[in-house]
């Protein structure tokens, strides 16, 4: 299996590690530490040998870090970490901060209101954090000190970096060759004047090399940094006993390959203005241009746009993608339904045979997250992953919530469903139906070009909100073909100023969580599109809409179907008469008799 359930962090584990870093702070002169949950390339997902925050306090999220003091240490999470942070980490110890509601700075103001000196490893923190932080602090007499990294010096069984095998991604899925997009992202450096851009971001070179790799579990990425120069050469920092014949002809001349240990070399000798991204390049690169007096040039990372809005050949293949999953899932669903309700199984149950289904379509290059299935109360932990320690049996009366998704050559997917086992609290079903009621509001959204995703977020919330009820993380994140499953920089969220245009893939995943209770979450991915001119419509306002992607039974028994309007209704009967047009023909015999009965009209 690509998932595993081992108890990777304990609790007890950070109270000693903990000590030991407060030693390494005394002997270097710091009254503070950062411990982010990132590594030098700025990435969501880190390897094994760089999730230091994991290491040091027990809480695996994906998002956070810590701020140690010698008197306290606060773990920062956001809303979809506080239930699980409270169960990971030694709470004698270490104090859960709600972050982003309690700023950083702040936080150091208070604790340290005499002032001191805080370290931080400059490799792991973006230009723009570190200037926001020090505009916070700016008068209490608290001092950003950029050291080495205090984590690693006591962490003696690191794991090694990853050096996984690099493939070549296929032109014809990528709709464009790696030299197409070489040229194009030059000629947006010649157009500001730049001379040259550092890019830090693997999934940015990943798909502007048309390569994929192994390096970090569940992304197909390969870890490297780049120098992309006017002329549209690129220096590619990367062990070169990785590159074999097929991928150096692939790459071609104009790719120079070299040592990761040379990149500091090759940056001081550039010309300038050399385009950083201070969203996502690590302070050091700042610090290390200004000391040789190389002028940058803050700019948003040049692949980034350019990924996000996907080619024709990108959406055909992913298309193809969510069909075999949405035929693997179909699958799994009708199986669950038959044995969920005789109470036999556990979440880790669940987990297997979902991967199995997934497995079968001799498609899968992996999962593309670890699957979060959590039953009953288990489910209101967002981002819960199931271990020996918490496996939960899967009880008849409880909601089931499975979040998962496959990465295939030709997409990755992601989808949420969330299921009845049983007869189900009447309060939970309630809860289901204002958060379809969410979803249905994104997927029928129109929307004039120009609209970013902090609009339409509300969208999915009315109903929620309507009856006094929220959820606290974002309505959608950006999705790749064959890369990371969360991708940037578009979202449907409340911060999301960035306005949405064509091509770009998101999830639609509005939610509810009663913590000790259930858990509901129902998602979707969909597309930007072009949406056709309406009678009567202003003939000079271009306008958007969203194309379904994800075709898979939303379960009827949790709907509270006299609450939906009849525009509602109708939109449910249609999604689920294409889903049977769709993945009928690809499923049969019994499998497709439960579909048949999951799509009949509400």
């Amino acid at each position: 299996m690509f998932q595993d359930f081992e108890v990777r962090t304990r609790p007890g584990d950070g109270i000693p590690r903990l000590a030991a870093l407060r030693a390494g702070m005394a002997a270097a002169g710091l009254d503070g530490f950062l411990v982010p949950r990132a590594d030098r390339f700025q990435g969501e997902y880190v390897a094994p040998c760089d999730d230091r925050l994991a290491w040091l306090t027990g809480f695996t999220g994906s998002a956070g870090f810590a701020a140690v003091l010698a008197d306290r240490a606060g773990v920062f999470v956001d809303g979809r970490y506080r239930v699980q942070v409270k169960a990971q980490v030694a709470l004698s110890v270490y104090t859960p901060v709600d972050w982003p509601e309690v700023k950083l700075a702040d936080w150091l103001r208070e604790s340290l209101p005499e002032g001191g000196r805080v370290g931080f490893d400059p490799w792991l923190h973006t230009i723009e954090e570190v200037a926001a932080l020090r505009k916070g602090l700016d008068g209490s007499g608290v001092e950003l000190i950029g050291t080495g990294n205090l984590v690693d010096a006591i962490w003696t069984d690191r794991p090694k970096p990853p050096a996984g095998a690099i493939e070549v991604f296929p032109d014809a899925l990528a709709g464009r060759s790696g030299a197409e997009k070489r040229k194009d992202c030059a000629a947006a450096l010649a157009k500001a004047g730049q001379a040259a851009a550092v890019l830090t971001l693997p999934d940015g070179i990943n798909w502007l090399l048309n390569i994929r790799g192994r390096d970090i579990p569940r992304n197909p990425v390969v870890q490297a940094m780049a120098i992309l120069h006017v002329d549209g050469g690129v220096d590619l920092f990367l062990d070169p006993e990785r590159m074999d014949a097929d991928l150096a002809a692939h790459l071609g001349a104009e790719v120079r390959v070299a040592a990761p240990e040379t990149m500091e070399t090759a940056l001081t000798g550039l010309g300038g203005p050399v385009r950083l991204d201070p969203a996502s390049a690590p302070q050091a690169l700042a610090d290390l241009l200004a000391a040789v007096g190389i002028g940058v040039s803050h700019d948003r990372d040049p692949t980034i746009l350019p990924k996000a809005c996907k080619t024709a050949s990108e959406i055909a293949a992913t298309r193809a993608a969510h069909l075999r999953d949405g035929a693997a899932m179909v699958r799994f669903l009708s199986w669950l339904d038959a044995e969920a309700p005789k109470g036999g199984l556990t979440e880790i149950d669940v987990v297997r045979r979902l991967e199995g289904f997934r497995r079968d379509t001799n498609a899968l290059r992996d999962i593309s997250f670890d699957t979060i299935c959590g039953a009953g109360p288990n489910g209101a932990i967002v981002h819960y992953r199931v271990s020996e320690e918490t496996n939960r049996p899967v009880r008849p009366g409880e909601v089931l919530l499975v979040d998962s998704g496959g990465q295939y050559e030709d997409g990755t997917t992601d989808i949420t469903r969330t299921i009845a086992v049983g007869d189900v609290p009447q309060e939970a079903r309630e809860a289901f139906t204002q958060v379809l009621q969410g979803v249905i509001a994104i997927h029928r959204a129109r929307f004039p070009k120009g609209v970013a995703g902090a609009h339409l977020d509300a969208l999915a919330r009315a109903p929620l909100w309507a009856a006094g009820r929220d959820f606290d993380h974002g309505t959608g994140h950006g999705v790749g073909v064959y890369l990371s499953v969360h991708e940037g920089p578009q979202r449907i969220s409340r911060v999301s100023t960035l306005a949405l245009e064509p091509g770009m893939i998101l999830s639609n995943e509005p939610g509810y969580y009663r913590e000790g209770a259930f858990g509901i979450r129902i998602e979707n991915l969909i597309v930007v599109t072009e949406a056709p001119a309406l009678p009567g419509g202003d003939a000079h306002r271009a306008q958007l809409g969203f194309e379904t992607l994800t075709w898979v039974p939303i379960d009827r028994q949790m709907v509270v179907a006299e609450r939906l309007s009849p525009a509602e209704r109708d939109w449910l009967d249609a999604y689920h008469a294409e889903v049977l047009a769709r993945i009928g023909p690809l499923v049969e015999g019994a499998v497709r008799d439960w579909l048949e009965a999951a799509c009949a009209p509400l």
